[in-house]
Order: structure tokens, then sequence, then C-alpha cells
């Protein structure tokens, strides 16, 4: 998922890392909505909602949306800067974004019962949810060539209409690059909204513990790699041993 970086990345890397980290995105909107009343991955939304502040006067909220927005752009700040020191062909360069966004999930999930719907544990628990959004967003936009994102939907929405219809007018460029495109962006938009449907009610169920769960989603994500390669060594030596038992 992580192990292959640039023009050794292909349809089925993109597809697993849609997947995992969509699902995770829309998880994390969700329980950021129940839980705090925010949306965490939509950044959109709390531009609009700036500029309405900013018209209506209300100077205490309009502090608090632009430490949201500038939280994200934080994380996305500091994923960029990390991949940039350390190589974007470099493998576990996109370990320390995706181990820092679980600790914050599971700091959330640790401390979210604390939660006193005032302003300052908002932008707290929040704001957190938003730099990890910020963290992974980015982290996904460089492995994936700007293929994939994760926390958001409006690209992809209109990606896919692009695509549709140049699918429908018959004479894409390659009608297999675009059958590969059109499955990865409803890849995408499926598992955002599978994610959010998950988060919600794993929130009923399990409260503010229920960030545990992407949580361990990204732990596989980040291990998914090296147990692939050992178990396809293993079966690939099974195999050579059978072999030459039969002989």
């Amino acid at each position: 998922m992580f192990r292959h970086t640039g023009k050794k990345r292909g349809f089925i890397h993109n597809m697993r890392l849609a997947v995992l980290l969509c699902l995770t995105a829309g998880f994390v909107n969700a329980y950021g909505f129940l839980a705090f009343m925010v949306l965490t991955t939509n950044v959109t939304g709390h531009a609009a909602l700036l500029a309405v502040r900013l018209t209506e006067g209300d100077f205490q909220s309009l502090g608090i949306i632009v430490l949201w927005l500038l939280l994200f752009l934080s994380g996305a700040f500091f994923t960029g800067l990390h991949i940039a020191r350390v190589g974007r062909n470099k493998t576990y360069a996109y370990t320390l974004p995706l181990a820092l966004e679980i600790l914050i999930l599971l700091l959330v999930a640790t401390f979210g019962h604390l939660y006193d719907r005032t302003n300052k544990a908002t932008e707290l628990f929040a704001g957190s949810l938003l730099f990890a959004m910020g963290l992974q967003n980015a982290l996904v936009t460089m492995i994936s060539g700007s293929v994939v994102r994760t926390t958001h939907l409006t690209g992809m929405f209109t990606d896919l209409g692009i695509d549709l219809a140049s699918a429908l007018a018959g004479h894409p460029p390659s009608r297999a690059d675009i059958n590969r495109r059109i499955i990865l962006r409803v890849t995408i938009i499926f598992f955002f909204f599978l994610g959010g449907i998950l988060g919600g009610y794993c929130f009923n169920f399990f409260h503010y513990k229920a960030l545990v769960i992407p949580a361990v989603i990204l732990i596989f994500a980040i291990f998914y790699d090296y147990f692939r390669v050992k178990i396809l060594k293993a079966r690939y030596h099974l195999r050579h041993r059978q072999v030459q038992d039969s002989l």
C-alpha cells in the first residue's frame, strides 16, 4: 500500500489505499460531527462559515474557525515537510504522519469523555481531528500522485462526472484507463460514505471510544505491506518445498 511509490505505483495500490483511508476519513468525519458538532474533514464548509461569521461580527466563533483551518493546514504542512525531507520515494517516510494520526485518534478516544461542550474543549478536540485529517489528506495525495484524496468528495464527484461524460461520449483517450478512473472514484465515494455510516453506528454504541476503530485500521494499513510480503514469501517457499518433495 505504501511500499510502491512513483512509477512503481499502480491502480491496485491506489485502490487499497482508497478503501482503508477513505473508510477512516468517513468514520472520523461522522464521529467528529456527532461528538463535537464539527465536520472534521470539511474545510470548504468551514471557509463558508468563516465568511458568514465575519459578516455577522461574531469574532469569537470567527477565531475558532480560523484556528480549525490553520490546524488542517498545519497537518498537511507537517506531512509535506517531513516527506520532502525524508524523500517521497522512501517507504518509511509515510510512517511518521500515520503514527501521529493514530496517536491523535487514540488520545481523543481516551479523553473524549471529558468534553464539556465549551468553546475551549471544542477547539481542542475538534481541532485535533482536523489536524489529523490534514496529515492524512496530504499523505494520501503525495503517495498517490494526487490521484486519491480521502477527506473530501467535492473533487471526486466532479472528476467522476467528467469521466462518465467522457466514457459516454465514446472517445476517451483510453477505455481501460477511464474505466479504472471511474472504478477508483466510485470506490473512494462509497468507502467514505461507508466509513460515515460505521462512524455513526459505532459512536452510538461505544461513544468517544469508538475512535479506536479507525486507529486500528490505520495500524493495519501501516503493517499491511510487511505482512503481505511475509505471506507471499512463505507461500513461495511452501510451493518450492512441495515441488522438491514431489521430484
